[in-house]
C-alpha cells in the first residue's frame, strides 16, 4: 500500500499561524529587532512562503497590528453586560480589557509600544482601535448618566474628557500590571474602578467635585517698572 497523501493546510489557517508567531516576535523584540528568519522558523513554513502570503515586513506588522486592534476591541464590546447598573457595565468593560492584555502580553505590546513608536501608517492603526474604544466608553458613561436621572444631559465635552481619561489610565495600568508580577486582571480592574468609580459615581448623581475658591495670585513684578492692578507696568524714574 502506498503512503497516504499529506492534507495541505487551508490558506487562512497558515496564515493565522504566521500572524501568531509575527505577534510573538513582534512583541518580545520590537519591529526593527525583529526577523523574518526567526518568524518563519516559529511559524513553521519557510520564509519565501511568508513573503508569498503578507508581501513585506511592514505588510506583515500591519497586519498583526490590525488583528490585534479588532481583537482586543472585541474582547471589550463583548465583556459589557448591558443589563447591569452602570458600575456594573464599566466593570464588566475593565475586567474583559485586563483580561485579554493579560492573556495576550506581546499583542498588547505591539499595539501600545511598538506600533505607535515605529510609524506614522501603523500609528493611525492603532489610534482608530483607540477612537473606537474611546467611543464606546464615551457612549457608557452618557448612559449611567441618564440611568442617574439627576444628570441626565452631561456636557458632551465633559463626557468625551472623561472617556479619554479612563481610557487612558486603563492603558497604563495595563503596562503596569503586566511588569507586576502577581496582579490579575480582577485586581487591576479593581484598582482602576476604586479609582475612577467613586469620581464618577458622584458625578452621575450631581455631586461633581468643585476646585477650592483661591485668591488671585499678586502680579509679578516687570524688571525696570512697578507692577500695578491689571498686569501693567509703571516705569520707574530715577530720582
Amino acid at each position: 500500500m502506498g503512503a497516504g497523501k499529506t492534507k495541505r493546510m487551508p490558506r487562512a489557517v497558515r496564515e493565522q499561524q504566521m500572524l501568531d508567531a509575527a505577534v510573538r516576535i513582534f512583541g518580545q523584540r520590537g519591529y526593527m529587532a525583529a526577523s523574518m528568519d526567526e518568524i518563519a522558523e516559529l511559524a513553521g513554513v519557510s520564509k519565501p512562503l511568508v513573503y508569498l502570503y503578507l508581501n513585506s515586513k511592514d505588510d506583515l506588522f500591519s497586519a498583526c497590528v490590525r488583528r490585534e486592534a479588532r481583537a482586543l476591541t472585541q474582547a471589550v464590546r463583548a465583556g459589557v453586560r448591558p443589563g447591569l447598573p452602570p458600575d456594573g457595565q464599566l466593570w464588566s468593560g475593565l475586567r474583559a480589557f485586563f483580561t485579554h492584555t493579560a492573556r495576550n502580553p506581546d499583542a498588547w505590546r505591539v499595539l501600545h509600544l511598538h506600533a505607535r513608536t515605529h510609524g506614522e501608517r501603523f500609528a493611525a492603526e492603532v489610534a482608530a482601535m483607540r477612537a473606537d474604544i474611546v467611543a464606546f466608553v464615551t457612549q457608557l458613561i452618557a448612559a449611567a448618566a441618564r440611568d442617574a436621572h439627576r444628570r441626565p444631559h452631561l456636557p458632551e465635552e465633559e463626557v468625551a474628557g472623561l472617556a479619554e481619561a479612563l481610557v487612558g489610565a486603563a492603558e497604563s495600568l495595563a503596562d503596569w500590571a503586566g511588569a507586576t508580577e502577581g496582579v490579575t486582571a480582577k485586581q487591576a480592574a479593581a484598582t482602576l474602578m476604586n479609582f475612577a468609580w467613586a469620581g464618577l459615581g458622584d458625578l452621575m448623581t450631581g455631586r461633581p467635585w468643585v476646585p477650592p475658591e483661591e485668591p488671585e495670585p499678586e502680579p509679578a513684578p516687570v524688571p525696570g517698572g512697578a507692577a500695578v492692578p491689571g498686569g501693567a507696568a509703571v516705569p520707574v524714574q530715577a530720582g
